[in-house]
């Protein structure tokens, strides 16, 4: 049963800080932008999602790296990494900096985007749902779009995430397959063909359903509760003329985060 849950403590590290950096970022790039468009969700995202690559990329290495470790054993006889901060604590000896960071330009590939789109879809799925804080059926609707946004975020990006991961996976046992990102592509595809870009993508729309339906749905409630609590004007109206913050009339959606 264990082994369904190997390299659970890179994740358990690294996600709060992931989360507090991305929503942060977007929340006050919207702020520096000015106007709630569209594209602006997409900019802020997108921002959001190459800054929190810095932390991404070290703790999904070190998730690969325990996943891989004792493969196919019920009972590994002898472990290299005793947890994940340890992994990560070994590959930097032996490889330095640049060991840590392996798959760092394929995690700005996939982030940078993704979060974009992630953001956009969330923001375009809201108001088209119209999530007002007295909607009996507004949780339902965030749970709903937050779902959807991980999935289309994830579609979008998933044939950078098989690169991303294959070149975190190379280099155990002590032999590097690849060279580099072209060299994992033409390999890739000369030895599975194109579907290979599709490995373990049901499973990954499963998780990111729930996932990111319960990300979304607290975060935005959370705001919500925290700016009425404090006597601000709810995310679902605009702000009053006197206020620091100039926000466009359109912002009348919870979305804005």
């Amino acid at each position: 049963m264990t082994g369904l849950y190997k390299g659970i403590g890179s994740p358990m590290m690294g996600l709060t800080f992931i989360n507090a950096i991305v929503f942060g970022v977007q929340g006050n790039a919207m702020r520096r932008l000015g106007h709630d468009t569209p594209l602006n969700q997409f900019l802020a995202g997108a921002s959001a999602g190459a800054l929190q690559s810095v932390i991404c990329c070290p703790m999904e290495l070190a998730k690969t790296r325990m996943q891989l470790q004792g493969l196919g054993e019920r009972k590994s006889k002898q472990k290299l990494y005793k947890n994940s901060l340890d992994c990560l604590v070994r590959i930097y000896r032996k490889e330095g900096f640049r060991g840590i960071n392996r798959g760092m330009v394929t995690t700005l590939v996939r982030e940078t985007p993704g979060f974009g789109i992630y953001f956009l879809t969330y923001d375009v799925l809201t108001r088209s749902l119209g999530c007002e804080p007295d909607d009996p059926y507004m949780i339902l609707k965030l749970l709903f779009a937050g779902g959807m946004s991980g999935i289309a975020s994830w579609i979008s990006t998933y044939p950078v995430d098989v690169i991303k991961s294959r070149l975190q996976a190379d280099g155990v046992g002590g032999h590097n397959k690849y060279n580099g990102i072209a060299d994992c592509v033409r390999q890739s595809l000369k030895r599975e063909g194109w579907r290979v870009f599709t490995h373990g993508l049901t499973s990954t729309l499963l998780r990111a359903f729930p996932v990111n339906a319960t990300t979304f749905a607290t975060v935005t409630l959370f705001l919500m509760y925290m700016r009425d609590d404090e006597g601000a004007v709810k995310d679902c109206e605009p702000q009053p003329a006197h206020s620091s913050l100039t926000v466009s009339p359109q912002q009348a959606q919870p979305s804005s985060l």
